[in-house]
């Protein structure tokens, strides 16, 4: 009986599909297509002052590593600094959370979601990017936010005001 191996999937530093999202650099390394939906994997490059704010995902099972730099995250269940070699989970079930580069260097993480589909987000509400060029935020005015939290309730995310775990 023969078995069909898929041969290793490899990724030079400067491939992928990277995307500027809301000011930081997100290059996916393996999205749902290639994983049938188990999983993502995206390397993330926040610069000074990026990162999400609060949101939750239910469904989703979202793990960082802290490659270089440092994070505040923030969630309902309290406040951490992440700094290189950090790993954080946050499990399914929908707790609030987002993070922000709060150093004066760009941090990069290595997020990974289970199951797929988050990537799916980014590649609606990002622009195609080259590694390492950064764009600026855009300009979240009432018909952007509005967008975005129709976009984010579509791929199985909640979205919160700014300061909601201030």
């Amino acid at each position: 009986m023969e078995t069909h191996k898929q041969a290793p999937t490899t990724l030079g530093p400067q491939q992928g599909e990277t995307l500027a999202v809301m000011g930081s650099n997100y290059r996916i390394l393996v999205g749902g297509k290639d994983t049938a939906g188990a999983y993502a994997t995206i390397d993330m490059l926040v610069p000074p002052g990026g990162g999400p704010g609060p949101h939750a995902h239910p469904a989703i099972e979202e793990t960082f590593f802290v490659v270089a730099g440092e994070v505040e995250v923030k969630s309902e269940a309290g406040t951490y600094v992440a700094t290189a070699g950090s790993f954080i989970r946050i499990p399914k079930g929908g707790v609030v959370h987002g993070f922000k580069n709060k150093s004066a260097l760009p941090a990069r993480l290595l997020c990974t979601v289970v199951p797929a589909g988050l990537e799916e987000f980014f590649q609606e509400i990002g622009q195609p990017v080259e590694v390492g060029q950064f764009l600026p935020p855009p300009v979240l005015d009432a018909v952007a936010i509005q967008r975005i939290q129709a976009l984010a309730k579509e791929y199985g995310q909640q979205v919160f005001p700014p300061n909601y775990l201030d």
